[in-house]
């Protein structure tokens, strides 16, 4: 994982415990007020509220202290590997991507972040600027061309 992205899991983490339990605490205090809770809507929504929470805080007091750091910022080369931005053009219709390969607790196609796991990453892993990769995808084989590498943040 990425230094930014374990920043970004334990900032989330920060808040569940801090702020959303706290919340949710007090949603479930207020709704028993309100009497019968077998028909309170209002109740039921903050049990629900709450497992997620605690789901989630779960899950990332699993995954923080397990985590592997890498240092991108040391990572150099024309190469295609972990932490890379990759730019990639569709060899049909010209689109071109850029794509950043990340863990998988930090993938989001928001910031086009990538998981290293995932069928693209998997075809670009190793490859180098001017390579053409095959992407396997339920509508057949795509094939890309790389056109540049980075590791700059």
């Amino acid at each position: 994982m990425t230094a930014e992205g374990l920043a970004r899991l334990e900032e989330e983490l920060k808040v569940l415990r801090g702020t959303e339990r706290p919340a949710v605490i007090r949603a479930i205090a207020e709704a028993r007020e309100h009497g019968d809770l077998s028909e309170n809507a209002e109740y039921h929504a903050a049990r629900e509220r709450q497992s997620f929470i605690e789901g989630r805080i779960a899950e990332l007091e699993g995954i923080i202290p397990a985590v592997e750091v890498i240092d991108v910022s040391k990572i150099t080369g024309d190469q295609v590997r972990f932490g890379a931005r990759v730019t990639i053009v569709d060899e049909e219709s010209e689109e071109e991507r850029t794509y950043r390969i990340v863990g998988a607790y930090e993938a989001d196609m928001k910031t086009n972040s990538i998981s290293i796991t995932s069928p693209v990453a998997k075809a670009l892993l190793g490859k180098s600027v001017g390579d053409s990769v095959e992407v396997p995808a339920p509508g057949g084989a795509r094939a890309y061309e790389i056109t540049a590498v980075s590791y700059a943040a």
